[in-house]
């Protein structure tokens, strides 16, 4: 399925935002748009406080019209999270002893004021 240029946009400025609110945290970004044959990880991030590093989906709207961006992360988009960060963790062989999967919700409304939200083990 392609995207087109507006919401490819939107996802990008979504990303560029939950970048950011994470680096507001004192979260060290270690890739953004990490891709294998498997599919693609938004963010992998290091969680200094919870000395973890994470594994974080972002999800975009205009608008809650079609629901929170966060209801788009379906069971089955969690599967394909967990099953890439277990590849990532294949190649880069890092010496972690806790890993997480979270979202982010990005909710970009008229007003131009990005609204976000946050979950923590979201795959728990």
């Amino acid at each position: 399925m392609a995207i087109n240029g507006r919401a490819a946009a939107l996802g990008v400025r979504g990303e560029d935002i939950a970048t950011a609110f994470l680096e507001a945290q004192g979260w060290q970004i270690i890739e953004r748009n990490w891709r294998c044959p498997a599919g693609e990880v938004d963010i992998i991030a290091w969680d200094e406080a919870a000395q973890a590093i994470v594994f974080v989906e972002v999800k975009s709207r205009s608008s809650v019209a079609f629901g929170e961006p966060i209801e788009a992360i379906t069971w089955r988009k969690l599967t394909k999270l967990r099953e890439l960060a277990i590849l990532w963790l294949r190649a880069t062989t890092p010496r972690v002893r806790n890993i997480r999967l979270d979202a982010i919700g990005v909710l970009l409304g008229r007003d131009g004021i990005p609204e976000v939200t946050h979950v923590r083990e979201i795959g728990a």
